[in-house]
């Protein structure tokens, strides 16, 4: 799904609701109350985020919650992806990525400040990996791909609530976010690497 509405994508820009996204997408169908419970806000802040991106078709209503009182909401079948094409709106997409941008560097930083209270086994698996690449734009292409395709089978695992088979079988299971950027260092692509002469 291709969503090219500014003011679909618009609706995405703020940090609550890609949380609310992300959580509904980890734990399946919930309440406000839940998700206000999980995220540390408050319950009406949940409602009111979750009405606006239930407006752009970003989850729905899944019925009544367990005491018939209050709605649950959920990701819809399918899973709405968001694709930003290079001739949409430039403030808009920009306004989107910095959120995006904002919001997982603030997620690595809080996992730092806590990553010493993870048992062992999981401190090890989780790391930050950072390099310089030099590649043609093909092949920038082709990580991007080959990125996505070895995470997609953990992916769909998550989206189809696979954590408690995994549970079932005796196997611990997280969710854990991953985030890939690839930026062009610049000042090195211009050929500004300065005078190495001496005067």
């Amino acid at each position: 799904m291709r969503i090219s509405d500014p003011k679909a994508i618009r609706a995405l820009a703020h940090p609550l609701r890609l949380d609310l996204l992300e959580l509904l997408t980890a734990i399946g169908p919930a309440t406000a109350a839940r998700c206000g419970r999980a995220l540390g806000v408050p319950q009406a802040n949940c409602s009111f985020h979750l009405r606006q991106l239930a407006k752009y078709g970003f989850v729905e209503d899944a019925g009544p919650g367990r005491d018939r009182r209050e709605r649950t909401w959920r990701v819809p079948a399918g899973q709405p992806v968001l694709r930003i094409g290079a001739d949409d709106d430039p403030l808009v997409r920009r306004q989107l990525e910095r959120v995006v941008v904002e919001r997982e560097m603030q997620a690595i930083l809080d996992h730092a400040e806590r990553r010493d209270a993870e048992a062992p086994r999981w401190r090890d698996a989780q790391s930050i990996v950072s390099a310089v690449a030099s590649v043609t734009p093909a092949e920038a292409a082709e990580l991007k791909e080959r990125w996505k395709a070895l995470l997609e089978p953990y992916i769909a695992r998550a989206r189809a609530g696979g954590g408690s088979a995994a549970e079932a079988a005796g196997r611990e299971q997280r969710h854990i976010r991953y985030f890939m950027a690839a930026t062009p260092l610049t000042a090195l692509d211009r050929g500004d690497h300065g005078d190495d002469t001496d005067d």
